[in-house]
């Protein structure tokens, strides 16, 4: 384990370091105008959601290498109202784009060929290919700081919000499939929340608990932290009476022959068919496996 001191290293040493590691991060991709009427569009991956009633969502544009603040900081000092719009895969190289270091007035739209589609309770314009745009008045400036490298976080309330209508599904929900965001990381990377990189986990409940394992299951060489979490997480255990009745099954009966002919060890066999009904989601057998 490497421990490091954010005070032993250059600040943009240890910037590098957390924006690698607390990641993927969402992109607000932030139009603000400026008092002239000059409007501006950034990203930031500094972003998140930070309450639903009323909906708020916060970002912070850090000061540049030089100390000076962003043209979207600079903006909201002007005019507190932006639009929030969301990245997804078919416009993060025209996103890209707009992230360069133009002069305050060039116009990032015009620039990285994007549609300004005039909002209807807020000043600056949205993104039209942005999946989602939310527009916001700002409520608060929290400063944190002023050296270069040093961020302040937006406050924004959400007053108006536009969805494009293909990324729901029948159900009336977002589709992750459809809306296909991505998510910022270290450097140059970037995280594509589609295909493979999509899966879903259970809504907690309260479940027996991990402690409640063996021993011998809690130190699996086979079974995961993520295997150990689903055993956790049912709300009973089996029954004596369940357990004596299963190792009558057909299925033990055969993990028993295996290890018996094949002399291989009884509790690995036992691990491994307890990971594979745990992959398919059967909680309650794989308990009764691993009670044997």
């Amino acid at each position: 384990m490497k421990t490091i001191s954010p005070q032993d290293i250059p600040f943009q040493a240890f910037y590098r370091l957390l924006n690698s590691s607390v990641a993927p991060r969402p992109i607000a991709f932030v139009s603000t105008i400026s008092q002239e009427g000059h409007v501006n569009l950034a990203p930031y991956s500094f972003f998140n959601i930070v309450g639903f009633n009323p909906p708020m969502l916060v970002f912070s544009p850090s000061r540049n290498r030089h100390g000076d603040k962003k043209h979207s900081l600079l903006n909201v000092e002007e005019v507190p109202e932006v639009t929030i719009n969301l990245v997804n895969h078919q416009i993060v190289e025209q996103m890209s784009l707009a992230s360069a270091e133009f002069d305050r007035h060039v116009n990032e739209f015009e620039k990285a060929g994007f549609t300004a589609v005039p909002s209807e309770r807020v000043k600056p314009p949205r993104v039209a290919e942005a999946p989602v745009a939310y527009e916001c008045l700002v409520r608060q400036l929290v400063p944190l700081g002023d050296q270069a490298g040093a961020g302040t976080m937006v406050v924004c309330e959400v007053v108006l919000a536009h969805f494009q209508d293909h990324i729901f599904s029948d159900d009336g929900a977002i589709d992750p499939h459809k809306i296909d965001l991505v998510g910022r990381l270290g450097a140059d990377w970037y995280v594509r929340a589609n295909d493979a990189a999509l899966f879903d986990v259970a809504r907690p409940q309260i479940g027996v608990g991990v402690d409640q394992l063996p021993v011998a299951v809690r130190n699996s060489n086979i079974l995961t932290g993520n295997d150990l979490g689903k055993l956790g997480s049912a709300k009973t255990m089996p029954t004596p009476d369940e357990i004596t009745a299963y190792s009558q099954s057909e299925a033990m009966l055969a993990l028993r022959d295996e290890a018996r002919y094949g002399c291989q060890y009884l509790p690995d066999l036992l691990h491994l068919r307890a990971k594979q009904l745990l992959a398919a989601g059967k909680v309650e057998e794989a308990w009764l496996v691993i009670s044997q």
